[in-house]
C-alpha cells in the first residue's frame, strides 16, 4: 500500500509538472522515480557497449552526490551517424548528451545548448579545470557562451596523435641505423623489400604502410610536409584537417604548398618502387590490420603511422617497432625547421569536435549541475575514464590509482569497454597519477621520439588553434567551398602518386585549384580573419 501510494503521488506531480516534462529525446516521461526523486536523462556514444553504464558503482556515486536518479541511453558510433541529424532537427536533444555534438551544431541549434558559462558557480569542480586549462575553455566558448564541455585525459595523453614506427628488429638483424631523412629512409625500406628481414623465406615484407586515402587526417602519410617546416594538426576537427596551416602569422593552404608537392613525388617514387602498397587507395581497415598486426608472429610492416606501436602492431609484435624521429626532407635541412603534428591539444583534452551539452528546456537543472559537478570532481573523472571505484579502480590514496589489469583489460586489451573512455565528462587533473594505464603508458613511450620537434612549433604562428571556428555563414561558406576544393585536388594527388607527374603539372594545377569558382583564396581570407580575431 505505502509503495502504491508513493506511486500515486508521484504520477499526480508528473501532472501537475507537465509543461517541465522532457523536451529531451522526444518522450514525455515523469521527470521523477517512483520516490519523487528526479530524474536525469543521458545519452552517449559509446565506442563498446558490452558493459551497460546503468549497471556500474559509477552510476550509482552520480546518483548518490545528485540525490536523482540517473537513466543512460547508449547508442554505437554509426547508428548516432544516422540519427543525428533527424534528431536535431526535430528537436530531439538529451538532458545531458556526452560525445555527441560538435560545436559547429551549437552555433546552428544554439536554442537547445544550455549557455553553461553563468551556471558555473554550481559546478566548482568544472570552474576549477576550466581556470586550469584555459586552452580548453577557449575552445568550447563562442563569444560569451559556453555551450559545451569539454573532457581532460590528463596529462598522459598530451602527446601528438600521429607517429611513425619503424621495426627496429629488422633494422637490427639487416644492420641498419635509424633512417634520419627522406633518401636514408627510402634505402632501408630497399633493404626491407629485398632482404628478407622477417626471416621466413617470403617477399611478403610491405616496407611502408599507409592506411588508403590521401587527405589531412590521423595517420596521414601528409605529416611528412612537417620534415619541411608546414605543420600539421590532424586532429580535433580543426583549420588544419580541412587543408590550412599558418605561416608566421599567415594563413597559407596545403594544398599549393611545395612541402605537399614534395611529400607527392616521395610517395610515387615508393609506390613506383614497390615499397608501399600499390591498393592503398581502395582497400579497407581490415587489410591494412592483416598486414599490421598480422597472425601475432610474424611481422610484415616495416614503417607505419598510427597512436602507439602497440596498438598499431598489437601486443605481440609492437615490441619490435620504435617511433622514427621527426625525418629532415634531405640533409640541408637545419634540425631547427623539422617539426612535428602538434595536435597533442585535442588529444588531451578529449573534444575530438564533441563534449558534454545541457538541454536548456530540459526538467530538473539543479540535478543536473550536481551530476556534471560530480562527473569533473577528482574521483568519478577517474572513474569515468578508466573504471568503476573500487570495482575496477582502486583509491590508493594521495591522488594515486591503481586500474586492475585483470578486470579492465582481460576481455577488450587496451579498451575500457567497462568504463566511458574518451567519452566521458571529467577531468583527470595533472597531479593525478594513475597506475597500469597502458594506453597512456604506450602512447606517451611513442611521443617521446617527437617531442623535440613538436616543442619547435609555435601553436599560435604555425598553425590554427583548434579553439578557432567559424560562425554558422563562415561554416556554410567553408564546407562548401573545401568539398569543391578537396574533389579536385584528393584526385589529383591520387593520380600523381599512382602515376607520377606532379613537377610537370604543378602550376598547371596551381592555376586551377586557385580559380574564384573553387573558392580557396575565399576560404583564406575567412580563415585570416578568424584567426587574427581569435589569437588577438
Amino acid at each position: 500500500m505505502a509503495r502504491g501510494s508513493v506511486r500515486f503521488m508521484a504520477a499526480c506531480a508528473a501532472v501537475a509538472t507537465m509543461a517541465a516534462m522532457l523536451a529531451g529525446c522526444g518522450s514525455e516521461e515523469s521527470t521523477v522515480d517512483e520516490n519523487g526523486k528526479p530524474i536525469v536523462n543521458i545519452l552517449v556514444r559509446r565506442n563498446v557497449t558490452d558493459h551497460p553504464m546503468q549497471d556500474t558503482q559509477y552510476t550509482k556515486d552520480l546518483e548518490e552526490a545528485c540525490d536523482c536518479t540517473i537513466k543512460w541511453q547508449e547508442v554505437s558510433d554509426n547508428a548516432w551517424g544516422q540519427q543525428k541529424s533527424a534528431k536535431m532537427a526535430a528537436g530531439e536533444f538529451p538532458d545531458i548528451g556526452l560525445s555527441l555534438f560538435s560545436m559547429t551544431d551549437a552555433v546552428k541549434y544554439s536554442t537547445y545548448f544550455e549557455d553553461l558559462k553563468p551556471q558555473l558557480d554550481k559546478m566548482p569542480n568544472v570552474q576549477e579545470f576550466l581556470e586550469a586549462q584555459p586552452g580548453a575553455e577557449k575552445y568550447v566558448t563562442d563569444g560569451n557562451k559556453i555551450a559545451m564541455l569539454p573532457s581532460d585525459r590528463g596529462q598522459g595523453y598530451e602527446v601528438s596523435g600521429t607517429h611513425m614506427f619503424i621495426n627496429k628488429t629488422w633494422l637490427d638483424k639487416l644492420g641498419l641505423s635509424v633512417p634520419t631523412t627522406w633518401d636514408e629512409l627510402q634505402t632501408v625500406l630497399e633493404a626491407f623489400k629485398d632482404q628478407d628481414p622477417n626471416g621466413n623465406g617470403k617477399a611478403d615484407e610491405i616496407p611502408m604502410n599507409i592506411r588508403s586515402g590521401v587527405g589531412f587526417g590521423l595517420w596521414s602519410p601528409m605529416t611528412l610536409m612537417n620534415s619541411e617546416g608546414v605543420v600539421t594538426s590532424f586532429m580535433g576537427g580543426g583549420a588544419s584537417e580541412q587543408g590550412y596551416y599558418v605561416d608566421n602569422g599567415t594563413v597559407k593552404s596545403y594544398y599549393t604548398s611545395d612541402a605537399l608537392k614534395d611529400v607527392i613525388n616521395y610517395l610515387h617514387d615508393l609506390l613506383d618502387k614497390g615499397l608501399i602498397p600499390k591498393d592503398f587507395l581502395t582497400r579497407d581497415d581490415s587489410q591494412y590490420t592483416a598486414q599490421t598486426v598480422s597472425d601475432g608472429k610474424t611481422a610484415l610492416t616495416g614503417v607505419s603511422f598510427g597512436w602507439s606501436n602497440y596498438s598499431e602492431f598489437g601486443n605481440a609484435l609492437g615490441d619490435q617497432y620504435v617511433t622514427l624521429p621527426p625525418l629532415k626532407k634531405d640533409a640541408s635541412i637545419p634540425d631547427s625547421q623539422v617539426k612535428w603534428d602538434a595536435s597533442q591539444d585535442a588529444c588531451r583534452w578529449a573534444f575530438s569536435g564533441s563534449g558534454l551539452s545541457v538541454n536548456p528546456n530540459a526538467a530538473n537543472q539543479e540535478a543536473i549541475y550536481k551530476v556534471i559537478n560530480a562527473m569533473y570532481s577528482e574521483k568519478l573523472s577517474v572513474a569515468g575514464f578508466f573504471g568503476s571505484i573500487p570495482d575496477i579502480v582502486s583509491d590508493d590514496g594521495n591522488h594515486q590509482y591503481t586500474i586492475d589489469k585483470e578486470k579492465a583489460y582481460a576481455e577488450y586489451p587496451d579498451t575500457r569497454a567497462i568504463a566511458l573512455q574518451d567519452r566521458f565528462g571529467g577531468w583527470i587533473r595533472d597531479d593525478v597519477t594513475m597506475v597500469n594505464d597502458t594506453n597512456a603508458d604506450q602512447v606517451t613511450a611513442s611521443d617521446q621520439a617527437v617531442r623535440g620537434a613538436r616543442d619547435r612549433v609555435d601553436m599560435e604562428k604555425d598553425l590554427i588553434p583548434i579553439y578557432v571556428r567559424p560562425d554558422t555563414e563562415d561554416a556554410n561558406t567553408l564546407q562548401n567551398n573545401n568539398t569543391a576544393i578537396s574533389n579536385y585536388a584528393s584526385s589529383q594527388i591520387a593520380q600523381w602518386i599512382q602515376k607520377g607527374g606532379v613537377d610537370k603539372e604543378w602550376d598547371s594545377y596551381l592555376q586551377k585549384v586557385n580559380e574564384p569558382s573553387l573558392g580557396l583564396e575565399s576560404n583564406i581570407q575567412i580563415w585570416q580573419k578568424l584567426y587574427d580575431k581569435y589569437v588577438a
